[in-house]
């Protein structure tokens, strides 16, 4: 049986006369796009394809499998709409909460392929600041919301008809502008180093991250700068100017848009944890289908890594909040 991603990257050759074109059109490279061509070859039994520097045509044995192709991938789309109308899935609007991290590093791809799979469902994405979209799907606002506690904290209880599904756990670390005596080394750092150092702090103005913060006062910490409000692209730009250093989700030293060292913690338990928050006391299928690919991207609960030690990045990447 012919793989139908395979297909359809045939039919987009045909299409556009050559690989790199069809490739920008499916959102693949050249050579991922080659090695799945490759495969339906090997699927034939036959060449299907002759390359040459001025694009790609097709064979023969190319010509009979795009006409069957096309009329295969045709009928494809007919069932999925057919399905997505049984399942309530044909209109309407899915009207999603964020806070502006997960909006901008989790929330794409899922977007993307909720949109590839139920391109009649419109979409509405509103920004949050957590615990607010938990309220919001209370109320109605919208179906779901992704929102986040850290850990320790003392997280404030659902609503009765609301749930929080975990999708992703973060641990904090450590972030020093580059060439600090604290982000050499890739050994874990004891939260106790951190005695007399200045800290660019995120409490008051930020309830949810209190507990981490007293954790970092209880290590000796200093508060050096109070950002009021929880703005991560401006804590790592304070820290890469040297104002003090910072204890931030992975997430966010892993995507800054300044330069800054980064180093995990010992122990590790300061984390984040990343929910998808829904209503239980009502039928969403669109709402059901997002959550379904939320946990086929990341898990039942993820775990997001990156290596500790030093990381630079440039102005091209996004601005980061909560």
């Amino acid at each position: 049986m012919y793989d139908p991603t395979r297909l359809a990257a045939l039919v987009a050759v045909a299409e556009a006369g050559s690989i790199t074109r069809a490739a920008e059109r499916l959102g693949y490279t050249p050579p991922a796009l080659s090695q799945q061509l490759a495969k339906l070859e090997r699927e034939a039994g036959a060449t299907l394809l002759v390359r040459s520097h001025r694009g790609a045509r097709l064979t023969d044995a190319g010509e009979l499998l795009v006409a069957r192709a096309r009329r295969v991938l045709d009928e494809m789309e007919r069932a999925r709409h057919e399905l997505a109308r049984l399942a309530g899935l044909s209109g309407g609007t899915l009207r999603l909460g964020t806070f502006q991290t997960a909006g901008i590093h989790l929330l794409p791809p899922v977007l993307s392929a909720f949109r590839r799979a139920h391109p009649d469902v419109e979409l509405a994405v509103a920004d949050y600041e957590p615990p607010e979209g938990v309220s919001a799907v209370a109320a109605g606002e919208v179906d779901l919301a992704l929102t986040h506690v850290y850990e320790p904290s003392t997280p404030a209880p659902l609503p009765s008809s609301v749930r929080a599904e975990p999708v992703l756990v973060e641990e904090l670390v450590l972030v020093t502008a580059p060439g600090h005596v604290l982000a050499g080394g890739s050994a874990r750092l004891p939260l106790t180093e951190l005695a007399g150092q200045p800290l660019i702090s995120m409490a008051p103005g930020h309830p949810p991250r209190q507990g981490v913060e007293a954790a970092l006062a209880r290590a000796g910490a200093t508060p050096a700068v109070l950002v009021e409000t929880p703005g991560y692209a401006l804590v790592c730009a304070l820290v890469s100017a040297g104002l003090g250093v910072a204890v931030v989700p992975e997430m966010v030293a892993a995507t800054a848009a300044t330069p800054v060292g980064a180093r995990l913690l010992e122990p590790g338990d300061l984390r984040r944890t990343i929910s998808v928050v829904h209503r239980t006391d009502e039928a969403a299928p669109a709402a059901d289908a997002f959550r379904a690919l939320l946990r086929g991207a990341f898990g039942r609960v993820g775990q997001y890594r990156h290596d500790a030690g030093q990381h630079r990045h440039d102005n091209r990447a996004s601005p980061q909040g909560s």
